[in-house]
C-alpha cells in the first residue's frame, strides 16, 4: 500500500523565509556606512528640527542644498582620487582661481557668461594637468604636491584679482540662472550635482574606467601587472578634478554675484576629504563610493546650518569637521584591523 505523505510545514518555509529576508538583504545593500550616515543625518535634523521650529522648513532645506552643492562637487571628485590611491588638497584653491577667472573673463570678453565659463574651464584643465604631471613624473607624494598647489593657487587667484572680489555677474541671466534659477522646483545648482554624482557614479561602478580606478587604488603593482597605464589614470583623474573644481568656481560666482578668490573657497579642501572620508573611502585607496560621498555631505551641510540657525560661532564648525574627519579615519583603522602605531599586531 502507498502512503502519501502530506509536506510538512518545514518544507515549505524557504519561500517565507526569503520574504523576510528582504529587509535584511536592503540593509545588507546600503551597507553598514551609509545605514550610520542615514542614521546620523535623521539624528541631526531631529536635534535642530525640535530646537527651531524653521528648519525642516523647505525653504531652509534648499538652503542646506545650495550650500552643500559646491562641497558635494569637490567631494564626489576626491572620492575618485582618494579610490585611485591620491589626495587633492588643492581644490579649495582651485575654487578660486576658477570663480576669479569666469568673472575677469567675463567682464573683458564683452560680458559674455559663457567665455568666461570656458576660460574658468580651460583654468581648471591645466591646474589638473599641471598637479598630475608634477605626481606622475616629477614623483612627487600627491599630499605634499597638492598641498603647494594649494599655496600656489590661492596666492595666484590674489595675484590676479589683487585679494578683492572681481567683476559682477548678476546683470547676466545665465550667471543669474544658475546661481538663483530653479527646475522643477530645485535649485539649478542642485541638479548639476545630481547629475555630476549621476555620471560620476555610471563611471565608477558600470565601466571598464571605474574597475581600473579602483585596481589602481587597491594594488597598484598587480594593476601595472594587468596592463592598466597607471601614469594615464592619474593623470586623468586629476584634470577631472579640476574640471570639477572650474565648475564649483563658476557656480560660487554665480552665487555671490563676483569672482572671490578666498572667500567661499577656503576650507573647501578639508571638507571635501571629511565628506569623502565619512562616506566610507579608505585613504588607502581601493575602497569608496558616490553614494556614501553624497551622504556625508547632507550630514556636513545639515549640521553647519544647524549651528549657523543656532547662533553658535562658527569655529565650532571646523571643530567639528575636524573630530568628524578624525572620527571617520579611526573607524576606519579599527575595520581594517590596522595595527596601532607603535604597538605590536
Amino acid at each position: 500500500m502507498t502512503v502519501t505523505s502530506t509536506p510538512s510545514p518545514a518544507v515549505q518555509e524557504p519561500a517565507g523565509d526569503g520574504r523576510k529576508s528582504a529587509g535584511p538583504r536592503l540593509l545588507a545593500g546600503l551597507g553598514g556606512q551609509n545605514i550610520s550616515l542615514i542614521g546620523a543625518l535623521v539624528a541631526v535634523l531631529a536635534l535642530f528640527g525640535a530646537l527651531n521650529e524653521n528648519y525642516l522648513s523647505l525653504s531652509n532645506m534648499q538652503v542646506i542644498a545650495e550650500a552643500a552643492t559646491i562641497t558635494g562637487l569637490l567631494a564626489i571628485v576626491q572620492t575618485v582620487v582618494i579610490i585611485c590611491g591620491g589626495l587633492d588638497i588643492s581644490v579649495g584653491s582651485q575654487v578660486g582661481v576658477a570663480s576669479v577667472v569666469s568673472a575677469m573673463a567675463f567682464t573683458g570678453l564683452g560680458s559674455n557668461a559663457y567665455l568666461g565659463m570656458a576660460a574658468a574651464v580651460g583654468v581648471g584643465v591645466l591646474v589638473g594637468l599641471l598637479n598630475g604631471l608634477i605626481i606622475v613624473y616629477g614623483r612627487v607624494n600627491p599630499t605634499i604636491a597638492t598641498l603647494a598647489g594649494l599655496a600656489a593657487y590661492k596666492g595666484l587667484a590674489q595675484l590676479l584679482s589683487n585679494g578683492r572680489a572681481q567683476g559682477y555677474v548678476l546683470n547676466d541671466e545665465v550667471f543669474v540662472f544658475l546661481g538663483r534659477g530653479k527646475i522643477a522646483g530645485l535649485p539649478v545648482m542642485v541638479w548639476i550635482l545630481i547629475v555630476v554624482a549621476l555620471t560620476v557614479h555610471v563611471l565608477l561602478t558600470y565601466t571598464d574606467i571605474g574597475r581600473n580606478i579602483y585596481a589602481i587604488g587597491g594594488n597598484d603593482t598587480a594593476a601595472r601587472l594587468a596592463g592598466i597605464n597607471i601614469n594615464k589614470y592619474l593623470v586623468s583623474v586629476y584634470v577631472l578634478i579640476g574640471v570639477v573644481a572650474a565648475v564649483a568656481g563658476i557656480l560660487l560666482t554665480a552665487r555671490t554675484g563676483s569672482g572671490q578668490p578666498t572667500s567661499g573657497s577656503e576650507g573647501l579642501e578639508l571638507k571635501a576629504i571629511t565628506a569623502a572620508a565619512l562616506g566610507g573611502c579608505a585613504l588607502k585607496g581601493g575602497k569608496g563610493g558616490i553614494g556614501g560621498t553624497l551622504l556625508a555631505v547632507a550630514l556636513l551641510g545639515a549640521l553647519e546650518n544647524g549651528l549657523t540657525v543656532e547662533g553658535i560661532n562658527t569655529f565650532w564648525q571646523n571643530v567639528a569637521q575636524g573630530a568628524l574627519l578624525v572620527v571617520a579615519v579611526v573607524i576606519q583603522q579599527r575595520r581594517s584591523g590596522a595595527r596601532a602605531v607603535g604597538l605590536p599586531h
